[in-house]
C-alpha cells in the first residue's frame, strides 16, 4: 500500500475548509493545516510534503511572498496558489513566478482533487493509461502488419510504432518495449518482402503511379509553392534524418510553423550519391548518367565528394519544368558551424530570391563519424540516445536559426531528408572481388552475392532499379532489415567495429520512410 500524499493548506480561514479537508482525507490523502505564512514554512522545514494550497490574501505574511520563500527552499514541490481575485495581472504575476496551479474561491472540492491529482498523480495515469492501451493495440499491430498492401498502409504502421516507442519510453515500460520492438522487427522483415514485390515497378512506373520517390520530391512540394507566387521559398534538405528523429524535433517548429506532414521514399541505394541527386535532379541516377553525364559522378567510398553538381541539377530541373528563367537558385550546403554562420549572413539574399535550396550535413556527418569514436558511442548508443542528441543539435542550431527567420519574414519552407539509417546489429557475410565497393549496407561488384540470400536484395540488370550500367556481370547487392556486410576474411574484424553501427544504403523502414514537412509562417 504506498503512502498517502502529504498535503499542506495553508489559510487564514482554516476553519472554514473542514468539509473540504474530509473531502480529500475520505479520498487517502494526509492533509495538515497552516492559518498563516510563518507557520507553513516552519512546517515544511519539519516534515516533507507532497503539496501546497496556497491562500494568495492573508494578514501579515502575503501568499506570493511565502510562496517565493517556498521556491527558495523547496525548489520542486508543487504549490497551487488559491485566491479571491480573478484579476488578470494577478495570474499572469502567479504565472510568471512558476505556480503549478491557481484556483479563485470560492472553490469546490472535486476542484480541489482534479487539481492534487494532476500535479501529483498525473504522470503514474498517463504510465499506465500508456501501458494498457499498447497491451490492447499490440495483437492488433501484429495481425495488420501482415496485411499491409500499399504504400500508405506501410507509412501509417510505422509511425506508429514510433509513436509507441517514444511513449512506452517516457512511461518507463522497458518490458512492453521489447514487444513494440518485436513488432517492429517483423514489420521491418515484411516490409522487405513488399519492397522485393514492388520496387521494379515503381521504377518503371510514371510519376503519380507510385509513392512519392526521391525524384518526385520537388515537383509533388516544391513546385506548387513555387507556382503559387506568394514570395520565396525555401528546400532545406536535412541529410540522413530519420522519421523519429524529425518527430523529435517537430514540437519546436510548431510556435513558429502551421506544419503538414507528408511522407516520401528514398530510392535504392538509400545513401547521399543516389538519393539525394535525384531530388536535385528529379531523376533517377539511371538517367542522369544519360542526360547529363558529366554531372554523373558515380559510386566511390567517399560520399562528400559523390555530389558536387546540386544545383545544377536542380537548376536542369526547374528549367524542365518551365521555370528555371524566373527562378534561379540560391544554393548552400552546410557541413560546420562556421558554414552554418556564413549561410545565416547570406539570408538577406535568400529573402530576394524565389528558391533557395539548402543542405545540412551534420547529422549525417555524425552516424558516420559515430562508429569511429568511442565518445559519440557513449553519447549515442541506441535509437532512442541519438534522438535526443539530433533535438539538442536541433535547437542550438543555424538550420533552427535559419527556421525562425524563415518564420518571421513569412517564407514557406519544405523540410525533408535524402534517407534514414538503421541501427545494425546482425552482420551478414558477403562474397566479392577486391575491386567491389566498400559501402557496408550496398556494394556493386562481378558475381557479388550473399552467404544467405535473405540478408540482401541482389540485383544482375542495375536498369531496373533505376541505376546506370557498370558493366558486365556487375550486379548490386542492398542489404535489408538491420544486416550490414562482412567479408569472410575480415569477419571478426567488421563485426566488433560495426556492430550496433546506424548505417544507411540498405532496405528498411527506418531508411526509406522520410518526413517532407511543409511550413507555413504562422
Amino acid at each position: 500500500m504506498p503512502e498517502p500524499k502529504r498535503i499542506l493548506w495553508v489559510d487564514d480561514e482554516i476553519g472554514g475548509l473542514k468539509s473540504h479537508i474530509l473531502f480529500l482525507e475520505n479520498r487517502g490523502f494526509d492533509v495538515h493545516t497552516a492559518p498563516n505564512g510563518q507557520d507553513a514554512l516552519a512546517l515544511l522545514g519539519e516534515n516533507g510534503f507532497d503539496c501546497v494550497l496556497l491562500d494568495e490574501q492573508m494578514p501579515g505574511m502575503h501568499g506570493m511572498a511565502v510562496f517565493e520563500e517556498i521556491r527558495d527552499r523547496h525548489p520542486r514541490l508543487p504549490v497551487v496558489m488559491v485566491t479571491k481575485s480573478e484579476e488578470e495581472g494577478l495570474m499572469d504575476q502567479a504565472i510568471g513566478r512558476r505556480v503549478d496551479d491557481y484556483l479563485v474561491k470560492p472553490i469546490n472540492p472535486n476542484q480541489v482533487l482534479s487539481v492534487l491529482k494532476r500535479l501529483l498523480e498525473g504522470s503514474q495515469i498517463r504510465h499506465q493509461t500508456i501501458a494498457q492501451e499498447f497491451s490492447r493495440r499490440y495483437l492488433e499491430l501484429e495481425d495488420e502488419r501482415k496485411n499491409r498492401v500499399s504504400w500508405d498502409d506501410w507509412v501509417g504502421l510505422y509511425r506508429e510504432l514510433l509513436t509507441w516507442e517514444m511513449r512506452l519510453i517516457e512511461a518507463g515500460e522497458r518490458g512492453l518495449l521489447e514487444s513494440q520492438r518485436e513488432v517492429m522487427k517483423a514489420a521491418n522483415a515484411d516490409f522487405v518482402r513488399y519492397i522485393r514485390e514492388r520496387y521494379r515497378g515503381w521504377v518503371a512506373a510514371e510519376p503519380g503511379e507510385r509513392p512519392v520517390l526521391s525524384p518526385d520530391v520537388v515537383e509533388r512540394y516544391v513546385r506548387p509553392l513555387l507556382e503559387a507566387d506568394d514570395g520565396p521559398v525555401f528546400l532545406v534538405l536535412i541529410d540522413c534524418l530519420r522519421l523519429d528523429q524529425w518527430m523529435a524535433i517537430q514540437d519546436s517548429l510548431t510556435p513558429m510553423f502551421t506544419i503538414r506532414e507528408d511522407f516520401a521514399g528514398s530510392i535504392l541505394p538509400s545513401a547521399t550519391p543516389y538519393s539525394r541527386n535525384a531530388i536535385f535532379s528529379g531523376w533517377f541516377p539511371r538517367r542522369i548518367a544519360e542526360k547529363h553525364p558529366e554531372l554523373w559522378v558515380g559510386d566511390a567510398d567517399i560520399e562528400g565528394s559523390l555530389n558536387p553538381h546540386e544545383r545544377e541539377l536542380l537548376e536542369l530541373q526547374l528549367k524542365r519544368k518551365g521555370l528555371g528563367a524566373a527562378c534561379p537558385v540560391q544554393y548552400q550546403k552546410v557541413f560546420t558551424a562556421d558554414e552554418g554562420a556564413a549561410a545565416l549572413k547570406r539570408l538577406p539574399q535568400c529573402f530576394q530570391s524565389r528558391l533557395s535550396a539548402f543542405v545540412f550535413n551534420f547529422i549525417d556527418v555524425l552516424t558516420h563519424g559515430r562508429s569511429e569514436s568511442e565518445i559519440l558511442l557513449e553519447i549515442a548508443p541506441d535509437p532512442e540516445a541519438f534522438r535526443s542528441l539530433t533535438r539538442s543539435w536541433f535547437l542550438h542550431s543555424a538550420i533552427y536559426e535559419l527556421l525562425r527567420q524563415a518564420a518571421r519574414q513569412g517564407v514557406r519552407v519544405v523540410l525533408t531528408t535524402d534517407h534514414g539509417s538503421v541501427h545494425c546489429l546482425r552482420p551478414a557475410t558477403v562474397y566479392a572481388r577486391k575491386d567491389a565497393s566498400q559501402n557496408l549496407r550496398y556494394k556493386f561488384g562481378n558475381n557479388i552475392h550473399a552467404e544467405n540470400p535473405q540478408t540482401a536484395l541482389r540485383e544482375v540488370d542495375l536498369e531496373t532499379i533505376g541505376l546506370p550500367d557498370l558493366g558486365t556481370n556487375v550486379a548490386a547487392l542492398i542489404a535489408v532489415e538491420d544486416y550490414y556486410f562482412v567479408y569472410p576474411t575480415k569477419l571478426r574484424e567488421y563485426q566488433s567495429r560495426y556492430y550496433g553501427a546506424f548505417l544507411h544504403g540498405g532496405v528498411s523502414l527506418e531508411e526509406l520512410i522520410l518526413p517532407v514537412a511543409t511550413l507555413t509562417p504562422r
